[in-house]
Order: structure tokens, then C-alpha cells, then sequence
């Protein structure tokens, strides 16, 4: 995922938790803020409760790579802050593609998918 669609700033990722809403998956949370500006801006999180530092990048790597092929279909104004739980590494990045696919449904950010 390149830079400009990161959220990067700590007092960003304050405001998406504080004033956001929040959508919650097995292995995945998706917080959701709008912002206003003309495109979407990804925040990605592991808090220690998944792990030591190398399992933590392995998730956020696992997230980032899940997402980018769906940034070009989400809604453009919003700023989204993924959050990873424990269960994440045991899944690979189709069913994490899945988990963020029902997310983003959820939150009304992608249209339904009805495929075959």
C-alpha cells in the first residue's frame, strides 16, 4: 500500500478511535471515520495482545496486503483504522480478504458483492 493512503500521525489515529465507528470481526476491527478529504487514508494496528514484534509486523504485512487490492473500490472520504486480533495469524490472505470484504460491506463503504 503506498504512503499517501496511510494514516500515519498518532493524533490521527486518536481521532478515528474517538469519534469513529467500529466494526468487528473475528480476527479483524475496522474503524471508520469520515474526513473529507478526496481520498481513503489506511491505518494499520497490532496492539502486544497478538504477540512478540515479529508476529505483530506479520499481521500488519497480512492487513496491508489484504487491503490494497480493495482501496480502489472504497468509498473516497473516509479514513479507516484496521486493528488486528490474535486470531489473524493463524489465516491466509484470501479469508483475510474475506474478513475486510464483509467489513467494508458492514460499513457501507463497498457495495455488496453477489458473485457466482
Amino acid at each position: 500500500m503506498q504512503r499517501r493512503f496511510r494514516l500515519t500521525r498518532s493524533s490521527d489515529f486518536k481521532r478515528v478511535r474517538c469519534y469513529g465507528k467500529s466494526y468487528a470481526h473475528p480476527f479483524i476491527v475496522l474503524m471508520t471515520q469520515s474526513s473529507g478529504l478526496p481520498g481513503v487514508r489506511v491505518g494499520i494496528a497490532a496492539g502486544r495482545s497478538v504477540g512478540n514484534a515479529v508476529r505483530r509486523n506479520r499481521a500488519k504485512r497480512l492487513m496491508r496486503a489484504a487491503m490494497a487490492p480493495l482501496l480502489p473500490v472504497v468509498k473516497p472520504g473516509w479514513n479507516l483504522v484496521l486493528i488486528a486480533r490474535q486470531s489473524l495469524l493463524e489465516k491466509k490472505t484470501p479469508e483475510i480478504s474475506a474478513a475486510l470484504t464483509e467489513l467494508l460491506e458492514r460499513a457501507q463503504l463497498i457495495a455488496p458483492f453477489h458473485g457466482p
